[in-house]
């Protein structure tokens, strides 16, 4: 195939996941309701309802808005020559092959999120802001995004340094070893995450003594969970919504809890969010997930090497010769319908983990705490209560909550 072949299969692909992402936002704004459903009682009130719908909307438009700009910027390097025209440019400063990607993915990447700028400030100051959840400041968001640079320079660049070095030492064979590594990193990542970076954005605190820890080692002495580690997050600095996660493995397995959790719950409506994060562990979530995501990077990298040194897919982006870093940007966009596709299995085995952690907490701790937590959660987030099926099929992890609440009556029996 030729560039101009190459080209045109890209736009294709880039117009494409596009549409689909309109047409299933378009969907999911179609398929809610203006008044308040049934099944949907003690949730929201009229007033509240109207609240959501109207967050609903404001966000599902901008969402649209920002998927065009982002859609028509990618399109207009490609047919003007951009990705080209950057690598000629840089090329002049920087001849070895691993400083001249470092430097392509650094400008290219700090450009784009330039230009994104107004919108991520839009959606924090303006819409959040509108709605009560946003906490943050400019201080804190720019601090955030530097932050965010050194970690992505630190990381993405090292990880992008080792990969080009590989490949031009071992070539096409260059696949295996750096799945090798990026396995490596993932384990350390999911046993070092809430250790090494959280802390830099967030401070952790471990749960103080009082009426809610023993209610909680209570819980996992019953269920015989090795409880050592339960931490609360101020997550309050940034947005008024709540969450509750597990993190980590073996000895360094984390359960976290977000301040603004414990400020809007009961200590029942706790044990049971936290009988959900131990289904997780005792149903060998983590580690499905981890070994799913390992097979999922080594199909890719596999499919990488087949493609890597195609000098077509670099003229395709308006490279005067071949580069990997042009090649590297060729296949993300070619590789992404395969990626979407490992992307709706993801979420199908999350969802269905989501509600065997949910039927774990029903039966082990509270299915009426359990239920009354969604509930208030959802409030809280304004969270749509009724989500076009096919909407949840590509982008919900987590099952809609009418659904999760149905089946967690099913089993519970308190």
């Amino acid at each position: 195939m030729t560039g101009k072949e190459y080209l045109w299969i890209i736009t294709g692909i880039v117009l494409f996941g596009y549409g689909v992402n309109a047409l299933l936002d378009w969907l999911n704004l179609r398929h809610s309701k203006t008044t308040l459903p049934p099944e949907a009682a003690g949730i929201y009130d009229e007033a509240q309802y109207a609240r959501q719908q109207a967050y609903q909307r404001e966000t599902a438009r901008f969402s649209f808005l920002t998927a065009a700009f982002s859609t028509a910027l990618t399109l207009a390097m490609l047919w003007l020559g951009g990705f080209g025209w950057l690598d000629t440019l840089l090329a002049n400063y920087f001849s070895h092959e691993i400083g001249l990607a470092l430097a392509f993915f650094g400008v290219l990447f700090l450009g784009a999120d330039i230009l994104n700028l107004p919108f991520q400030l839009y959606a924090t100051f303006v819409i959040e802001e509108k709605y009560g959840f946003n906490k943050s400041t400019l201080r804190l968001f720019f601090t955030d995004k530097v932050k965010g640079y050194l970690l992505g320079a630190v990381i993405g660049g090292g990880m992008l340094a080792g990969l080009i070095y590989l490949v031009l030492q071992l070539g096409s064979n260059f696949w295996l070893v750096f799945w090798v590594a990026i396995t490596l990193f993932m384990v350390v990542m999911n046993m070092f995450y809430t250790t090494l970076i959280l802390p830099l954005f967030n401070k952790l605190t471990p749960l103080e003594d009082g009426g809610l820890r023993q209610a909680i080692e209570a819980y996992s002495r019953q269920v015989g969970f090795p409880l050592t580690n339960i931490f609360v997050i101020d997550g309050s600095k940034r947005s008024s919504k709540a969450n509750a996660f597990f993190s980590g493995l073996g000895r360094k397995k984390k359960v976290v809890l977000y301040d603004t959790l414990i400020e809007k719950h009961t200590v029942g409506e706790l044990v049971a969010i936290f009988a959900h994060e131990v289904g997780h562990y005792k149903k060998k979530h983590i580690q499905l997930g981890l070994v799913l995501s390992v097979v999922q990077t080594g199909v890719m990298l596999w499919v990488l090497s087949l493609m890597i040194f195609n000098e077509q897919l670099s003229a395709a982006l308006g490279g005067s010769t071949m580069r990997l870093h042009l090649n590297l940007i060729a296949f993300g966009i070619l590789y992404s319908p395969i990626s979407m596709l490992t992307g709706l299995l993801m979420n199908k085995v999350s969802r269905k983990n989501e509600f065997a952690a949910d039927r774990f907490a029903a039966t082990t701790a509270s299915g009426r705490q359990m239920i009354t937590a969604l509930k208030k959660l959802a409030a809280d987030n304004l969270s749509n209560l009724l989500p076009h099926p096919a909407y949840v099929f590509v982008n919900y992890s987590h099952p809609p909550l009418l659904q999760r609440l149905r089946a967690i009556a099913k089993v519970s029996q308190r």
